[in-house]
């Protein structure tokens, strides 16, 4: 970068992490969200060696002290990767740097991140099954989610069967799929080598996004026609019956971040597993206050509950990335990290 003052905001974000070194970045970028780091590490990713008249211009143009020594040299892949494992952890960081390097150029579906996901589904709604299963397989798993959440449920079922069947899709396919799309979507990809796109490990990903009633409905539908699949996402992913399978020191830890509003709605469509769980790790006055709360509630709609059932499921995510506990899969065993 030659001439800061023309330089674009991303440029100027991916200076100032460069300056700051990758302790105090990495605590900046843990106040973005996930769209914001990765656009934000895509321009740092390019970054090579910054002139220090320009470095010291971003510091001071973020309110920083700085001493400008000499040009300060860095960025690529490396840091990207050593940034993002300390601002969100190893795996999700993993995750974000493999879009990024996807990615090198902002592909034509970037403009679905920040729109209205039931707009892009209508938007979507006419397009084969397959077509759709790959737009959704460029974005976030969670505006993925929010998409096919949106969706009518026949299309839903056939947009899952082919996530799970994808693989790798080449540039010649995607751009196919964006000049027919191109009324729809602007701009054109231009991808250097084949993709790795879709699959169940995306599928999981988005899934884990979805409401809890949309889960059910996929899963009833695909129970029928491919239980094998079912079973494969079930143990690859994290739902709210898997909190039963949690220790009571895990639980404990949990429960300290879920407000008592949601778990009192939550627990009304719970297992009695979880119930038990939940209520064991709790002091006998707080149990019975939970208890009468549960009780007062009433009948209350489906969508709410399933709601307060997700939001507990985001609490363990979250101490996940913060590394207080390991949450493997379905099937395995969740533990607090001494």
């Amino acid at each position: 970068m030659s001439n800061y003052a023309t330089a674009t905001g991303l440029e100027k974000a991916s200076v100032l992490l460069l300056s700051l070194g990758v302790d105090n970045s990495s605590k900046v970028l843990q106040y973005l969200g996930e769209s914001e780091i990765e656009r934000v590490l895509m321009a740092l990713s390019k970054a090579s060696s910054i002139p220090t008249e320009i470095r010291s211009i971003a510091l001071q143009e973020a309110y920083e002290l700085a001493q400008a020594e000499t040009g300060l040299h860095g960025g690529g892949v490396e840091y990207s990767r050593q940034l993002l494992a300390r601002a969100v952890g190893p795996r999700r960081g993993a995750e974000i740097l493999e879009r990024i390097s996807a990615h090198q150029t902002l592909s034509s579906f970037e403009m679905l991140r920040s729109a209205d996901p039931s707009q892009v589904a209508s938007l979507l709604e006419d397009e084969m099954p397959q077509t759709i299963a790959l737009v959704l397989s460029y974005l976030e798993a969670k505006v993925a989610a929010d998409i096919l959440t949106s969706m009518p449920k026949d299309l839903q079922i056939e947009v899952v069967l082919r996530l799970a069947g994808m693989d790798r899709v080449s540039p010649q396919v995607v751009q196919v799929v964006e000049k027919d799309l191109k009324n729809k979507l602007s701009g054109v990809m231009n991808e250097a080598d084949f993709r790795a796109t879709g699959g169940v490990s995306f599928l999981v990903k988005m899934l884990n996004q979805v409401d809890r009633g949309v889960q059910k409905t996929i899963f009833e539908a695909l129970d029928t026609t491919n239980p094998k699949l079912v079973e494969e996402i079930h143990s690859n992913m994290f739902t709210f019956d898997d909190l039963s399978k949690l220790d009571e020191k895990t639980m404990q830890r949990v429960l300290r971040d879920v407000s008592k509003a949601d778990l009192a709605l939550a627990l009304k469509a719970a297992n009695d597993k979880l119930k038990e769980l939940i209520f064991k790790c709790l002091s006998e006055r707080a149990r019975d206050n939970l208890q009468e709360e549960i009780e007062i509630l009433g009948p209350q709609l489906a969508k709410n509950v399933y709601a307060s059932q997700r939001r507990l499921v985001d609490a363990v995510r979250a101490l996940e990335e913060a590394g207080e506990i390991v949450v493997a899969g379905g099937g395995e065993d969740y533990e607090i990290i001494q």
